[in-house]
C-alpha cells in the first residue's frame, strides 16, 4: 500500500509551509466546512474512505481499501484499513465510521447535503471491526463519489467533548479529532490555524515532506501578493486575476502552476424572488452582462467562455450558442416585464476582486437599461450564510461552483435541482421537467444515458435563463520557487499538502 500511495521508507526533515488564505477560518468542524476557501483544515486534518487526486479527478483507496455494492444497488460495504491511527494513537475501526456518519447527518451541515437525499440515520452499520455498510433509501450513481467527503472522526474523543447532546460541535469548532497527515497546533479564527507533520500517518512519508503547515487569513489581495514575492508566504489561492498572476510570474522567488479546472464562474439568481421569477427579466439579465469585457478585457483572456453551469470538459454538457451581451435584445425582454422594477441587490465576496468586478460590470448593463442596482461586498462566510435561506438570500451573487466531485450533478444537480434547495440550490429553482431529468440520472447506472439526461436537463435551465453563466477557469497556483510536490486536483485546488515538501 505504501508504495501505491507513491510512498517510501526514510524520512528527512524540512520545514513549515505558509499559506495566504484570502478567506477566514471561522471553524475546524470537517462536517460543517464544504467550500473551497476553508478546504484545507478537511484535507490535512481528516481523512475519508477515498480521495481525489490529481487532474482530472481520480479516486483512491484511502482510509478504505475496497468495496462491493449488492445487486439492487442499494446496500455498499467497504473493506477498511486495519493500520489507522488517529491523532492520540487510538486505532480507527468501523464503528467511528458509523459514527461519523450519524454526526454528519444529525447536524445537517457542510456535507451531509450530499448523503442525506440517499442515506438515512441508523442505516450505516458495521458488519466487524473493519468493515462498515451503508444501506441506501434508493440505487446512487453518485455514492461512490461521495464517499470522499465522509471525513472520519475518533468518536471516543468527540463523544468525551459532548456537551448536551451537541455532538461535539463547540469542541470540533477550534479542535481537531481525526487521522489527517498533520495535527492541530494552533488554531485561532482571526489568524487561521498550524499543522504538525502526523508522524504515523497510515500513508506513511517520503523521504521529503513539510514539518509544519501554516494557513493564514490575509484577506486583502496585494499583501499576499507582496508577501508571496518577499517569501512570507509560500503560496496562496490558485484563482487570481490575470495582471497578478503576470505580477507573480516576474518575480524569481515565485513559480507558477497552470493546470485545466472544473470552476465555474457564474450568478446565482434569486428565481423565487420578484422580478427574477420572471423569466423575461432573467433573459434581460443574461443579455445585460458583458462577457467578451469581462472575459478578454478583465480576465485578460485566461478563461474560456462557458454557456451552461456545467464546465465544457465534462461530459455531458449540451451544445448550446452562449447568451450574449445585447441591450436592444435586454429591452425586448424588458418591456415585456409587469411593473416598475425596484433595486437590486448584489452580494460579492469581500477580498474576491473577480466578484466585484463582475457586479460592477452588470450593475453598469442594468443601468442603461434604467434599473438599479446595489453591490455589498461581505467575507465568504458571510455571504455563504446569507445564502442558505430564501428569505436572506441576495438577487445575485456572482461566485464560483468547485469540483466537488467530478459528475455533472456536482453542478447542474446540486445548484438547479429541487432536492438540494436551499442548501446547494440556493436560486430558489424549480422546474418539474428538469428536475424529472435530474432525479432519473441520479439512479440510472449507464453511463451514456446519464449523459443524455444531464444534457436535457442542462439545456432547459439555460432556455430557462435560471442563472448568467460566465466562464469555465484556469488554475494558476502560485508558490515558493522552492516549493516542490504540489498535487493539484480540481477536488482541493492544490491544498492537499502531504505530497509538497521545500528543495535545498
Amino acid at each position: 500500500m505504501a508504495l501505491a500511495l507513491g510512498v517510501s521508507s526514510g524520512a528527512v526533515a524540512q520545514s513549515r509551509y505558509v499559506h495566504a488564505n484570502n478567506s477566514s477560518y471561522d471553524t475546524l468542524d470537517p462536517h460543517t466546512v464544504f467550500d473551497v476557501a476553508r478546504v484545507a483544515s478537511r484535507l490535512n486534518f481528516y481523512d475519508g474512505l477515498y480521495r481525489w487526486v490529481d487532474n482530472p479527478p481520480e479516486l483512491i483507496p484511502w482510509l478504505a481499501t475496497g468495496h462491493e455494492v449488492s445487486e439492487d444497488g442499494l446496500t455498499w460495504t467497504f473493506t477498511l484499513r486495519d493500520d489507522v491511527p488517529f491523532h492520540d494513537g487510538r486505532m480507527m475501526t468501523a464503528e467511528d465510521v458509523v459514527y461519523s456518519v450519524e454526526r454528519m447527518l444529525a447536524i445537517a451541515r457542510g456535507s451531509a447535503a450530499l448523503f442525506l437525499p440517499v442515506l438515512d440515520p441508523g442505516n450505516t452499520v458495521a458488519v466487524d471491526e473493519h468493515t462498515v455498510a451503508f444501506t441506501l433509501k434508493e440505487p446512487s450513481a453518485l455514492f461512490g463519489s461521495f464517499v470522499a467527503d465522509l471525513l472520519v472522526l475518533n468518536s471516543e474523543l468527540v463523544k468525551e467533548n459532548e456537551v448536551d447532546g451537541d455532538w461535539g460541535q463547540a469542541f470540533l469548532t477550534e479542535n481537531v479529532a481525526g487521522s489527517g497527515s498533520f495535527t492541530l497546533t494552533r488554531y485561532d479564527p482571526a489568524l487561521g490555524f498550524i499543522g504538525t507533520r502526523f508522524a504515523d500517518h497510515f500513508a506513511g512519508w517520503g523521504e521529503n515532506y513539510l514539518d509544519e503547515i501554516e494557513f493564514r487569513t490575509v484577506l486583502e489581495t496585494n499583501t499576499r501578493i507582496q508577501g508571496l514575492m518577499r517569501g512570507d508566504y509560500h503560496g496562496l489561492d490558485g484563482y487570481l486575476a490575470p495582471d497578478q498572476v503576470q505580477r507573480l510570474r516576474a518575480s524569481d522567488a515565485v513559480q507558477i502552476f497552470e493546470e485545466e479546472s472544473m470552476r465555474v464562474f457564474y450568478f446565482a439568481v434569486h428565481n423565487g424572488r420578484e422580478p427574477m421569477d420572471d423569466l423575461n427579466f432573467r433573459k434581460v439579465l443574461a443579455h445585460a452582462f458583458d462577457y467578451d469585457g469581462y472575459i478578454n478585457g478583465i480576465m485578460q483572456g485566461t478563461v474560456a467562455r462557458n454557456p451552461t453551469i456545467n464546465p465544457n470538459n465534462l461530459w455531458g454538457v449540451p451544445d448550446v450558442e452562449p447568451y450574449t451581451y445585447d441591450l436592444d435584445k435586454a429591452r425586448e425582454y424588458l418591456e415585456l416585464v409587469e411593473g416598475p422594477i425596484r433595486t437590486l441587490r448584489i452580494g460579492t465576496l469581500a477580498g474576491f476582486s473577480e466578484t466585484e468586478q463582475a457586479a460592477a460590470l452588470l450593475q453598469n448593463g442594468l443601468a442603461q437599461l434604467g434599473i438599479n442596482v446595489e453591490i455589498e461586498s461581505a467575507p465568504w462566510p458571510v455571504v455563504s450564510s446569507n445564502m442558505q435561506d430564501p428569505d436572506t438570500m441576495y438577487d445575485m451573487v456572482p461566485l464560483w461552483k468547485s469540483t466537488y466531485y467530478a459528475d455533472p450533478n456536482n453542478w447542474v444537480g446540486e445548484l438547479y435541482g429541487s432536492r438540494y434547495a436551499p442548501t446547494r440550490n440556493a436560486s430558489a429553482y424549480h422546474n418539474p421537467e428538469s428536475n424529472e431529468l435530474l432525479e432519473e440520472a441520479l439512479v440510472e447506472t449507464d453511463q451514456a444515458r446519464r449523459a443524455e439526461l444531464y444534457e436535457e436537463a442542462t439545456r432547459i435551465i439555460y432556455e430557462d435563463a435560471a442563472g448568467i453563466w460566465i466562464y469555465n477557469t484556469k488554475w494558476f497556483g502560485p508558490y515558493s520557487s522552492r516549493l516542490q510536490g504540489v498535487r493539484f486536483s480540481p477536488v482541493g485546488n492544490g491544498q492537499d499538502m502531504r505530497w509538497a515538501y521545500f528543495e535545498d
